[in-house]
């Protein structure tokens, strides 16, 4: 499956943005997707996952209670919605996808879209 995020940008401290991963290639409804991010200097970290069918959400504690991941199947989309955003939130964005069930080990992905670039002003 070929993945590839879009919806990144500046954002001032407090306000939100929504990121979008469009799949392509081969069934969505079967990959468990999940969000990464990578800040300058620091390791790739897990931000959000999600099932094939769009239950068991996880969130890393740095994402829960401001981030929210969704899919859409029908559309072959899954979405990141990052509210209360925070300047420590700036990083590159992937997301990446696996079969089954979502996972916050990058590791078990084998699927990742190309980034997209969050960058959080105070």
């Amino acid at each position: 499956v070929q993945l590839q995020a879009f919806g990144g940008g500046l954002v001032q401290a407090g306000g939100s943005l929504r990121l979008s991963c469009a799949a392509s290639g081969r069934p969505f409804s079967s990959y468990g997707m999940g969000w990464f991010r990578q800040a300058p200097g620091k390791e790739l970290e897990f931000v959000a996952t999600i099932s094939w069918s769009g239950g068991s959400p996880r969130y890393a504690d740095s994402a829960k209670g401001r981030f929210t991941i969704s899919r859409n199947n029908a559309k072959n989309t899954v979405y990141l919605q990052m509210n209360s955003l925070k300047p420590e939130d700036t990083a590159v964005y992937y997301c990446a996808a696996r079969k089954g069930y979502g996972s916050s080990w990058y590791g078990d992905y084998d699927n990742w879209g190309q980034g997209t670039q969050v960058t959080v002003s105070s």
